[in-house]
C-alpha cells in the first residue's frame, strides 16, 4: 500500500514474494519485450551489482550433472512457505488538511529456519520531515509456551541506504526492529503506525493498494476512513469490491475489505493485472495534479555565480547554424547533469517532491531525479528553451486513469523551443544522449512544467542511432577435451544500455559475476577468468564487453563421432500472441529493429576432421536470417545473422512469422560433426551447400 510516500513499507529480509502493503519496491525489475534472449537476460545482470552471484548460476556454470528424477508425488507436494502471515490488518484514516494514520497490524507464523532469518529484521521506510513511525505492539509468542516484547534497544533509526553520503537527504531514513530469538514454530506480532503531518502536496491526499494473491497470506483487512466532506475518486478492482459502512465519526465514511487465502485468486485475466485494486485520490484532474506539482518542481531560490558561469561554459560550442548549436549544447547540458551529478535512488516523491535550490545541488555534486532535473532547467533555461518534466510509469497511465502520484515511478526530462525539442534520461547516469530505457518509450508521459500547451505527451519511441550487437568469438579446443574462449560483444541500442548500467553499478571485483551472467545467457557454460569493459561513460561510441571463459571436458574424444553447437550465443524471438487473450491483438510486436551479428572461429586439435552444417538464408520484409558455416585450415567457422527491419506486422501473418521462427530455430540445433585422425569421417552434407526455406 503507498500513500503519499510510496516508500512507507516495510522490508523484509529476504523474502522472495510478499504482498505490496510489505514488499519494499525500489528493486525493480526491467522488462524487456520476447526478442533476443540476449536482450532479456542483460536485465538480470543488475543483481551482480547488490551481492553474490546465485548459487544455481553457480551450479550452471559447473559442468552438468546428472539430476535424480523426481516421483510425482514429490512434484505435486506444495514446498511450505518459510514463514505465514496469518493476519495482515491495515487502517487508513485521511483527514481534510491532508494528513494521514496509517496502522498495520501483522501476525505471522515461522514456518523454520529460513522464515526466522528472513523476519529476523523488519525495516520501515519513512521521511521524517513529514511522517513518524511508531510500534505499539512487539510481542514474539515462543512455540515451547512464554512471550517476549521487543525492547525499545532493538528499534534503530538510520538514514536510507541511499542517502548515507548525501546530507541533503538525511531526512529520507529506514526505522529498523531486531528480533533475537526467533525459532521455527514461534509466532511473531507487530503493530506498526505512521502518521503523516504536513505533506507538500496536502491538503490533497492519494494511496493505492494491491491485494496479496500469492498465498502467504491468510487473512487480509482493509479499511480506508475519509471525510464525506471531501470530493474522493475511487478506482476499485470489481474483482474485489469495497463494503461501504458508517463509522462512530459524524461526516465520515469508512471502505472495508476482508479477503481470505484464495479469495484473491482469480483467474489470469482478472489476478494478473498491472493496476492496484484500489485507487484513492483527492485530486479532481490531471490537470490540478500538474499545477500543483508544478509549484514544486521548479528552480527556486537565488542562482550563485558558478551556476551562470557553469551554464556560459557548457553553452560555448563550435557552431554558427542555430538549430545545430542548440542541439549540441543541449547534449552538452545532459551529458554535464546526467554524468557529473550522482544520482541518488530514491523512489519518484520520496522527498514529497520538494526539491533544492540548484546551486545547491551543482556545488553538491548529487541530486534526486527531481533536483538532477531542476538543475537542468536552471542550467538550460536561457539557452534552448524551458525543461519540462515527464512524469511516467512501466505500466500505462494515461488520461483516463485516477489522477494519482502514486501513478509514476519515473521522472523524464523533455526540454527546448518546437525546433530542439527531445526526451531525456537523467538519471541513469550513463545513458547515451536521447536514449530513453525501452519500457517508457512509446508510453504516455504526464508534463510538469512552465507554458504548457499540452497535459499528456507520447515519449518518442525510436533511438538516436541504429541498434545493434556484434558477438566475436575466437576460440580453441585442446587434445584434452578442454574448451577456451575469448568473447567480446560491441552494442548500440537497449542491451547496450542494460550493459552501460550493469558494469557501471557493480563493483569491479564483482565483474566476473556479471560476465558469468552474460555467458549462461548465451548458453555458455564454464569459469570466466578475465573481463574487461570500455567506460560506461563513453556514450558516444558502442559500449564493448570482452571476457574470456574455459570448460574443462568440453568433449569427450571416445565419442565417436563427436558433436558440438556451433558456439554462437543463443538467439531468442518474438513469441506469438497468446491465445489466451480475451481480446485479439490486431499486431505481433517485434520489438526495437535490431541488427544482430555473431561470429566464431574454433581452432581444432592437429588431426581433427570437421563437418559442418548447412548454411540457411531466409527473407521477409520485417526481418531476415543468414547463416554460414565452412571449415578452413584446422578451423571451423560459423556466422548468424538476425535482422529485425519492422517494430511490428500484422497478427494476419502470424503463420508467415511463426515459419520464420522455425527456420532459425532449426538452425541453431545444427552442430559441427568432429572426428580423430583414427575415426572414419561421418556422413555429411558439403559446407558449400546453403537452404533457402520458401515461403508458406
Amino acid at each position: 500500500m503507498r500513500c503519499f510516500f510510496p516508500e512507507t513499507e516495510v522490508r523484509i529480509g529476504a523474502l522472495p514474494v510478499f504482498c505490496r502493503a510489505l514488499h519494499s519496491q525500489r528493486g525493480m525489475v526491467t522488462l524487456l519485450p520476447n526478442f533476443l534472449r540476449l536482450r532479456l537476460v542483460c536485465g538480470l545482470m543488475l543483481l551482480c551489482a547488490f551481492g553474490d552471484l546465485p548459487a544455481r548460476c553457480q551450479e550452471a556454470a559447473s559442468p552438468a550433472t546428472k539430476q535424480t528424477p523426481k516421483s510425482p508425488e514429490a512434484s505435486e507436494k506444495v514446498p511450505e512457505l518459510p514463514a505465514q502471515i496469518e493476519l495482515l490488518e491495515t487502517r487508513v484514516r485521511f483527514e481534510a488538511n491532508g494528513d494521514s494514520r496509517k496502522e498495520v497490524h501483522t501476525r505471522v507464523h515461522i514456518n523454520n529456519e529460513l522464515g526466522a532469518r528472513q523476519f529476523a529484521r523488519l525495516a520501515f521506510d519513512y521521511n521524517r520531515s513529514f511522517q513518524q513511525i511508531e510500534f505499539p505492539l512487539l510481542r514474539v509468542t515462543h512455540s515451547g509456551g512464554g512471550t517476549a516484547d521487543i525492547l525499545p534497544s532493538a528499534i534503530s533509526d538510520q538514514p536510507n541506504p541511499a542517502v548515507v553520503n548525501a546530507v541533503a537527504y538525511q531526512d529520507v531514513r529506514v526505522k529498523s526492529l531486531r528480533i533475537l530469538g526467533l525459532a521455527p514454530s514461534d509466532t511473531l506480532e507487530y503493530r506498526v503506525v505512521t502518521t503523516t503531518s504536513h505533506h507538500p502536496l496536502a491538503p490533497d491526499f492519494w494511496l493505492d493498494h494491491t491485494f496479496d494473491r500469492s498465498s502467504v497470506v491468510g487473512e487480509e483487512l482493509f479499511e480506508i476512513d475519509v471525510p464525506t466532506d471531501h470530493k474522493i475518486q475511487f478506482r476499485i478492482n470489481p474483482v474485489t469490491p469495497a463494503a461501504p459502512g458508517e463509522t462512530s465519526d459524524p461526516g465520515r465514511i469508512a471502505y472495508r475489505w476482508h479477503l481470505k487465502t484464495g479469495q484473491q485468486n482469480k483467474p489470469p485475466e482478472e489476478s494478473s493485472q498491472s493496476q492496484p485494486d484500489i485507487v484513492l485520490t483527492s485530486f479532481a484532474n490531471w490537470q490540478q495534479l500538474s499545477e500543483c506539482l508544478k509549484g514544486l518542481l521548479k528552480p527556486s531560490g537565488e542562482f550563485s555565480s558558478e551556476l551562470f558561469a557553469k551554464a556560459r561554459e557548457l553553452a560555448r560550442v563550435p557552431s554558427s547554424n542555430v538549430v545545430m548549436r542548440q542541439s549540441l549544447q543541449a547534449e552538452a547540458f545532459y551529458a554535464f547533469v546526467s554524468q557529473k551529478i550522482r544520482t541518488i535512488d530514491l523512489p519518484l516523491g520520496a522527498t514529497g517532491f520538494k526539491t533544492r535550490n540548484p546551486s545547491d545541488v551543482l556545488v553538491s555534486g548529487y541530486g534526486t531525479p527531481e533536483d538532477k532535473y531542476i538543475l537542468f532547467a536552471a542550467l538550460a533555461d536561457n539557452f534552448f528553451g524551458p525543461a519540462r518534466a515527464g512524469l511516467i510509469s512501466t505500466t500505462p497511465v494515461d488520461e483516463k486513469s485516477v489522477p494519482s502520484p502514486a501513478a509514476f515511478n519515473r521522472l523524464l526530462t523533455v526540454s527546448g523551443y518546437p525546433s530542439i525539442n527531445f526526451w531525456l534520461d537523467l538519471n541513469s547516469e550513463v545513458a547515451p544522449f536521447q536514449v530513453i530505457p525501452s519500457e517508457f518509450r512509446g508510453r504516455k508521459a504526464l508534463l510538469v512544467g512552465p507554458a504548457l500547451n499540452q497535459l499528456w505527451r507520447d515519449v518518442d519511441n525510436v533511438l538516436p542511432f541504429r541498434s545493434t550487437q556484434i558477438v566475436n568469438i575466437a576460440a580453441s579446443l585442446e587434445i584434452d577435451g578442454s574448451l577456451h574462449a575469448k568473447v567480446r560483444y560491441a552494442m548500440r541500442g537497449d542491451n547496450e544500455l542494460l550493459l552501460r548500467v550493469a558494469f557501471h553499478q557493480a563493483p569491479r571485483e564483482k565483474w566476473n559475476e556479471v560476465a558469468q551472467l552474460l555467458a549462461l545467457s548465451d548458453g555458455f557454460r564454464g569459469k570466466i577468468t578475465s573481463v574487461s569493459a570500455s567506460d560506461p561513460y563513453a556514450t558516444k561510441e558502442p559500449f564493448t564487453v570482452e571476457y574470456e571463459i574455459t570448460q574443462p571436458k568440453f568433449v569427450d574424444w571416445s565419442k565417436k563421432p563427436v558433436r558440438i553447437p556451433a558456439l554462437l550465443p543463443q538467439l531468442g524471438l518474438p513469441d506469438l500472441p497468446g491465445k489466451t487473450a480475451s481480446v485479439a491483438p490486431t499486431s505481433i510486436d517485434l520489438g526495437t529493429p535490431l541488427d544482430v551479428e555473431t561470429h566464431v572461429t574454433l581452432h581444432l586439435p592437429v588431426g581433427t576432421v570437421a563437418h559442418t552444417p548447412t548454411g540457411t538464408s531466409v527473407q521477409r520484409d520485417y526481418a531476415t536470417f543468414e547463416s554460414k558455416y565452412e571449415m578452413s585450415g584446422g578451423a571451423v567457422a560459423a556466422a548468424r545473422h538476425l535482422n529485425f527491419l519492422l517494430r511490428e506486422i500484422s497478427a494476419d501473418r502470424a503463420v508467415d512469422y511463426s515459419a520464420f521462427i522455425r527456420v532459425v530455430q532449426s538452425d541453431e540445433a545444427q552442430k559441427f560433426v568432429l572426428n580423430r585422425a583414427d575415426t572414419p569421417p561421418a556422413q555429411q552434407g558439403s559446407a558449400a551447400q546453403t537452404k533457402s526455406e520458401p515461403r508458406p
